[in-house]
């Protein structure tokens, strides 16, 4: 077993451990206080995050919140103007314009005094709230307490504040963030970064890498898209002996994105990948297990997530982690409905595989097409700036 490259790490499975576990810490933060999240809902839980960033920055602790503009475009423009009154700082990540709307930053972070940081999947809005089968989101994220990968985490949160609203001289800080990304070093506990582009990120590349050797593979994930390469991989493990399981969504938020999914079932099946569908409640976990080696963060393998989004992926090349997280693992799967290939198969009809296959073709091509063009309009202003 590999010496991990942490001092400590807390699974935390449920809306009911992590939000109390996160305001804890913000209410005793000292220094700094970053948080970065996809969507901030105006709700109770949103409120009970507010009083405390409040109290904090009141204390004289710098706070810095980053939200995204399209995931948090129902909160009032005030809301946090009391924050900024009492010396904190608030910014939206790329704001909403028609030209530029699909680069989003999807990245969820909390960061207090460099010293611990959440990060998972958990938005801060009241349906995560919950243990995720009578109620809430089932969702996961991990508490990390290790100074040398938080001081990356900083940097990479740091760099991305700045860059928000892309008025900064945004491409010369878009090269350094991505000089940055690709010098990171393979260790036990590694950060991926992913940004808008053509071409494999750095998570796709580690994660292309572990499964090229994968004996047992399982998959939490919320939204299921995955590259060519990567359904290859997964059918050749598949058909060479491993052991490749899927949790994917039985109810979701987003239901093109389901249907998109399954228009890859029969495929897999085939090829003697388990498919399973979570029924309790809305899905919306990451946590990749190859082997000795886990993935958690923010990534969904859809195209959005791995080529279009701002994401962060933590690996963990550590025995007892993946030990940990299979147990985690196991626990989603007792909620979770098997998809048979011989059911699946009778329950397809003409007007299903048409729904699918569209799904497919609007969120393989079309939605990429129009991101990246946005992206590279985005960078060509930056150039005039």
């Amino acid at each position: 077993m590999s010496e991990p490259n942490f001092s400590k790490l807390e699974w935390l499975c449920t809306g009911h451990d992590i939000f109390p576990a996160m305001l804890e810490v913000i209410n005793k933060a000292e220094k700094s206080i970053r948080l970065e999240t996809y969507i901030y809902s105006d709700d109770k839980l949103g409120r009970q995050f507010f009083v405390a960033l409040l109290a904090a920055a009141r204390r004289g602790v710098r706070v810095s919140v980053l939200l995204d503009a399209m995931g948090s475009w129902l909160l009032p423009g005030d809301f946090f103007k009391p924050l900024v009154q009492a010396g904190g700082e608030m910014r939206l990540f790329n704001p909403l314009r028609i030209w530029r709307f699909g680069v989003r930053d999807h990245r969820k972070i909390l960061l207090c005094d460099d010293r611990v940081a959440f990060i998972g999947g958990f938005n801060i809005s009241d349906e995560y709230d919950g243990d995720g089968v009578t109620c809430g989101w089932c969702d996961l994220g991990v508490k990390i307490e290790n100074p040398a990968l938080l001081a990356t985490l900083a940097a990479t949160f740091d760099e991305l504040f700045v860059l928000a609203d892309f008025r900064r001289k945004p491409l010369l800080r878009l090269r350094a963030y991505k000089r940055r990304r690709k010098l990171q070093k393979k260790s036990a506990g590694e950060l991926l970064l992913t940004h808008p582009g053509r071409g494999a990120s750095p998570f796709q590349k580690a994660l292309y890498h572990d499964l090229t050797k994968a004996r047992d593979l399982r998959i939490i994930i919320a939204y299921f898209l995955p590259t060519r390469k990567l359904r290859r991989l997964l059918i050749h493990a598949a058909r060479h002996g491993a052991r490749v399981q899927l949790i994917l969504a039985g109810k979701t938020d987003v239901l093109v994105s389901q249907l998109a999914a399954r228009s890859f079932y029969h495929r897999l099946l085939k090829a003697g990948v388990e498919i399973y569908e979570y029924q309790p409640q809305i899905l919306h976990a990451k946590l990749i297990i190859v082997d000795g080696i886990t993935y958690v963060g923010s990534s969904n393998l859809d195209m959005r997530s791995l080529n279009l989004n701002y994401e962060l992926m933590l690996r963990l090349d550590d025995a007892d982690t993946a030990a940990d997280a299979r147990n985690v693992f196991q626990c989603v799967l007792k909620q979770s409905r098997r998809i048979e290939l011989l059911e699946w198969q009778k329950s397809q009809t003409f007007w299903r595989r048409w729904e699918h296959r569209w799904a497919h073709f609007l969120l393989m091509h079309i939605d990429p097409y129009i991101a990246l063009r946005q992206f590279h309009a985005i960078k060509n202003c930056a150039v005039k700036i």
